[in-house]
């Protein structure tokens, strides 16, 4: 790419897409396109069409996703494959009709088997059951995959898919009911040590900055109470979905956001497609993650140290656990050039400085 490109990052005020926004920003990329949801409806068709028509990009990283977590998946199934799907084919089509020289498609961890050899290599692709909670995602997030390596196959096109593994950092997600499990971790440790300390204003900053199924800052206290327990938060304690068992990696977003660049730089469909004769091309993408993982539990008890909670942690094992283990195999990743600098510790030092100033 051209510091001059033109160059569309699709859900460009998301956690993913602001990441490789300001990254591309730093490196100098000085014509960068993004629409927000109410500018264009990536679920519309013909609404992209015109905008590729219109503005004829060069470079594309799809970013945009409707995501969230265990409990949103499990509960919004038909949600998370129809409004995936749509906006896939909506953007990798319209990048195809309008030649665009290459585009990055940002898909997750979850594509895997439920059962996959750990750490799981690109080869693990469709060797097993998905877990059930993310199905139809995985799904959608596989048929993204399947759709730039089958126009790369068929049409010549520079389509690049990668897997991030779970990501967190600024601007993510912080609803209760649809956030990842970090930063919905972060959220419930900071209300209840909030509780628990009886600070009732920064209680309510909160509240006011990130309202709950409506309730607000102004919500009489009792009733704020009332709420959080449904969330596991009580004054003197806080319980947490499912056994603290599995295991989990965590990537920096903007960590993440470097290795994107960094492919989208330096990497072509041609330098990862298989070099034997075979007539069977697959499992072109890459991983990005850390390569090291850490429990439900043991992320838990680090965000309550860091934070000064000091109330009791439990876990309802009666809640769904999701996949045991997921840690991502990043030899390919590695061999291309690019390793990741934030750690777990370091990264949630981050985080929650950036949490406690978005307020």
């Amino acid at each position: 790419m051209e510091k001059h490109s033109k160059i569309y990052v699709a859900g460009h005020r998301g956690l993913v897409g602001s990441a490789i926004w300001n990254n591309l920003l730093s490196k100098g990329y000085t014509r960068l396109l993004g629409r927000s949801h109410a500018e264009l409806d990536l679920m519309e068709g013909p609404a992209v069409e015109a905008f590729f028509a219109a503005e004829q990009p060069e470079y594309v990283v799809l970013a945009a996703a409707h995501v969230g977590g265990i409990q949103a998946n499990n509960v919004y199934r038909a949600d998370f494959i129809y409004r995936n799907l749509q906006i896939q084919q909506n953007i990798i089509g319209a990048a195809y009709r309008h030649k665009v020289k290459k585009l990055l498609f940002l898909g997750s961890t979850c594509i895997y088997p439920r059962d996959a050899a750990q750490p799981i290599r690109e080869e693990a692709l469709l060797t097993g059951p998905l877990e059930y909670t993310n199905e139809p995602y995985a799904v959608a997030k596989i048929a993204g995959l399947k759709l730039c390596e089958s126009f790369n196959l068929q049409y010549g096109t520079n389509f690049i898919a990668v897997m991030p593994t779970n990501l967190y950092g600024p601007n993510d997600n912080f609803d209760l009911e649809r956030s990842h499990v970090l930063p919905a971790m972060v959220r419930k440790i900071f209300l209840a040590d909030s509780l628990l300390r009886g600070d009732e204003t920064l209680l309510r900053r909160d509240l006011d900055s990130r309202p709950i199924e409506g309730f607000d800052g102004k919500t009489p206290l009792p009733e704020i109470k009332i709420l959080l327990q449904k969330y596991g938060i009580y004054p003197d304690r806080l319980e947490l979905w499912g056994t603290g068992k599995p295991l989990r990696e965590f990537l920096w977003s903007e960590d993440m956001a470097d290795a994107c660049v960094f492919i989208m730089e330096r990497v072509d469909f041609e330098d990862l497609r298989p070099k034997d004769t075979s007539d069977e091309v697959r499992n072109c993408h890459i991983n990005i993650g850390t390569g090291k993982e850490i429990s439900i539990a043991a992320l838990a008890a680090m965000i309550a140290e860091k934070t000064g909670y000091t109330g009791k942690i439990s876990f309802d094992a009666s809640k769904p656990d999701g996949t045991m283990r997921k840690l991502c195999h990043v030899s390919k990743l590695h061999k291309l050039g690019w390793q990741h600098r934030v750690d777990i510790s370091e990264g949630l030092e981050r985080i929650l400085d950036w949490y406690r100033r978005s307020l």
